[in-house]
């Protein structure tokens, strides 16, 4: 099983042109069924849909959320449709199983005034707090992931043209840039980063105080650091920025297909989770402006 499950591991890799992030949890996935595989001496290419099942409940039973659990199956489907293609098995035994429905939790989001309370934190009066000052500024303007914003090397940012091109996989995507986000991004490029950096062939649009790329850690210890400079009780990770700019983009009238397209989300789906907070914006409006309200 080892043998196929790296053979699968190594074509979704190269025709699906998935992310990092992506191929590990294939991978974190796939292992863990192939120990259930052999702790139970199951053949995996003659595994039944109760064997898949019971694989399935015991995931259940061992505690895993029903997001793990879904995405298991998501996992698992991709490797026996795989197979099947492959003419290594007759049938995809998880074909008729259903995912668990994951219910979609609301995202939390930090009000404009609390948004703006963390980006005066930062003050661009020495290398740092500039880096920091635009990194702040940039997550909230663009809404990307983390990752997404650690992997940018200097020419993704066009400050001419005011955009920023982020590559996820295959997938790529113009971003705009605001007016304070830009200032702040300048600021930091033209007298920050060429200080900061040791290294000439440094790509990396943002760096650590060593001049090497920043990192995951280092970015939500930033976060971390100006949260609780700004009194600001909320738990702040850099993807609540991420959720409080697409949920402010909907409260003052963007529409969700450009949000979608902003965010990156290959499903609507997953960008209408904003559309609860646009009710309440439509609430507050109506109380304030209809006459019998």
């Amino acid at each position: 099983m080892e043998k196929q499950v790296n053979n699968f591991l190594e074509f979704i890799k190269e025709d699906k042109k998935l992310s990092a992030n992506t191929l590990q949890s294939y991978k974190r996935d796939l292992i863990q069924f192939e120990n259930y595989v052999n702790a139970n001496k199951l053949n995996f290419l003659k595994i039944a849909e109760d064997d898949m099942k019971k694989y399935f409940s015991h995931l259940q039973e061992d505690g895993k959320k029903t997001s793990t659990i879904s995405r298991n199956v998501a996992s698992i489907r991709s490797f026996y449709q795989f197979l099947v293609r492959n003419k290594k098995v007759k049938k995809d035994p998880t074909d008729k199983i259903q995912s668990p429905k994951v219910e979609k939790k609301a995202p939390s989001v930090l009000s404009s005034q609390e948004v703006a309370l963390l980006l005066e934190q930062p003050k661009d009066i020495d290398l740092k707090g500039t880096r920091d000052k635009a990194m702040l500024e940039f997550a909230y303007a663009t809404g990307m992931r983390v990752t997404e914003i650690i992997s940018l090397d200097i020419d993704d940012v066009n400050l001419k043209e005011g955009i920023v091109i982020c590559r996820t996989g295959a997938r790529q995507r113009n971003i705009p840039l605001g007016s304070l986000s830009l200032k702040a991004l300048a600021e930091y490029i033209e007298n920050s980063r060429p200080i900061l950096i040791k290294d000439e062939n440094v790509k990396a649009l943002f760096v650590n105080t060593n001049g090497k790329r920043l990192t995951r850690q280092g970015f939500w210890k930033i976060v971390k650091y100006y949260k609780e400079q700004a009194h600001i009780t909320k738990d702040i990770t850099p993807h609540v920025l991420r959720h409080s700019f697409a949920t402010h983009l909907l409260q003052n009238g963007a529409d969700l297909k450009s949000i979608q397209t902003m965010l990156g989300h290959s499903d609507i789906s997953s960008t209408q989770v904003y559309m609860q907070f646009q009710d309440e914006s439509i609430k507050n409006i109506y109380k304030h402006a209809h006459p019998r309200a």
